[in-house]
């Protein structure tokens, strides 16, 4: 009877402290109002270092990396909405008053999806190339819900086909296909690093969930100023319509495209400064 209530207690105390795995991890620099910098798909929050550089005598900086990316601890699925709710949760905690939320791609999913769920609690939002549904830009009749259902997003199957690709030459691959989304080779080089460093599961999971999930109808609950920054998808007239489309729904924003490719902040920096200094008097 002893060792059966020694495993209860035992199993219990695993319980709790999966429970408290956090979905992020947080590092926080500068002085001034509280600033929130979500880094994109398999990035570590040291794409933001720059930016960093540029805010911090003038913005209190929380720099996250995503669980299971660039070498932090994996948390169980699902991963992306444990994030918004973390996120939701930290500002409450830190009695952060109306954070500005700066997101890349999949961390500008997270910026939309945490403010429009509590509008009243983060400030402005800077969303750098990012979309509130991905899967619509390559087929605009896209339907969250019937995706789901969809071989192609079979959980297994593409935890499976992650968990495939060889360690060997995976950096090399994927720093030439980075160049597709950034200019310099050393930065290819970095990113693709950073998602060697991520779990393979993780990488599987968070795609599946993000490209499932359509923030386009909550996005109108969103009040703050939106500021949304895009790269060039074919031609700028054409980045300027799917970004219009995309973010038709939020009552105040402001969309201006680059000469850029997806990582703008490391493409167009000063470009990308100014904006967002503009944005954020």
């Amino acid at each position: 009877m002893k060792n059966i209530l020694i495993l209860i207690v035992c199993l219990f105390s695993i319980q709790i402290s999966r429970a408290q795995d956090p979905a992020f991890t947080v590092e926080v620099s500068g002085k001034g109002k509280p600033v929130i910098l979500i880094p994109g798909y398999s990035c570590s929050g040291e794409v933001w270092k720059e930016t960093v550089n540029h805010l911090k005598d003038r913005f209190e900086c929380h720099v996250i990396t995503i669980a299971g990316y660039a070498g932090v601890p994996a948390v169980d699925a699902p991963i992306l909405e444990k994030v918004k709710q973390e996120l939701i949760n930290y500002v409450q905690t830190k009695n952060l008053v109306r954070p500005v939320l700066i997101g890349h791609s999949l961390g500008a999913f997270m910026s939309l999806w945490a403010s429009s769920e509590a509008p009243a609690l983060f400030g402005k939002v800077i969303c750098v190339d990012g979309l509130p549904f991905v899967s619509a830009l390559s087929d605009p009749k896209a339907n969250a819900d019937s995706l789901k259902k969809s071989p192609m997003y079979d959980t297994a199957m593409v935890v499976k086909n992650f968990q495939r690709l060889p360690d060997s030459g995976y950096v090399e691959m994927m720093t030439k296909a980075m160049l597709m989304q950034v200019r310099d080779t050393s930065r290819a080089r970095q990113i693709a690093t950073w998602q060697f460093n991520s779990n393979r599961r993780t990488l599987a999971l968070s795609i599946i969930e993000m490209a499932t999930t359509d923030l386009r109808p909550a996005i109108a609950s969103i009040r703050q100023p939106v500021l949304v920054l895009g790269s060039i998808y074919q031609t700028k007239e054409n980045s300027y319509k799917l970004l219009h489309e995309q973010y038709q729904n939020v009552p105040d924003k402001t969309i201006v495209v680059a000469d850029s490719k997806h990582f703008i902040m490391y493409d167009e920096p000063v470009w990308f400064y100014s904006q967002i200094d503009s944005f954020l008097k």
